[in-house]
């Protein structure tokens, strides 16, 4: 919660990848835009999660592994898995999240299914 309230900064790519995870499940819109990196924001993705969010309850994170994405790094990788429902359907997405440093925090940039 420090990192969706401004308190404190993800130092690492996993822990921004935690705290997304965690701003699905609180449902915090804000949070999701502003740590989407400009250079792969959608110009419509606030607008997308106010209607979409809803849809998907989390349940689960387990991350897979992580690559670079320290302290000292600029780029970082995190494989992941999220369990959620989706009409009362369980459900999971794996995922391959690439984050990059935008003015000195960590930014995510993209993800592979």
């Amino acid at each position: 919660m420090p990192f969706h309230y401004g308190r404190a900064k993800p130092e690492t790519a996993e822990q921004l990848m935690r705290s997304r995870y965690s701003a699905y499940f609180f449902r915090l819109i804000d949070y999701l835009v502003d740590t989407t990196h400009p250079d792969t924001r959608e110009p419509g993705l606030k607008e997308e999660l106010d209607r979409t969010v809803h849809e998907v309850n989390w349940c689960n994170l387990t991350i897979v592994s992580s690559s670079k994405g320290g302290k000292d790094d600029k780029v970082g990788k995190v494989e992941f898995v999220a369990e959620y429902f989706l009409e009362s359907q369980r459900r999971e997405l794996r995922e391959n999240s690439r984050f990059k440093r935008f003015k000195g925090g960590w930014k995510y940039l993209a993800g592979k299914a």
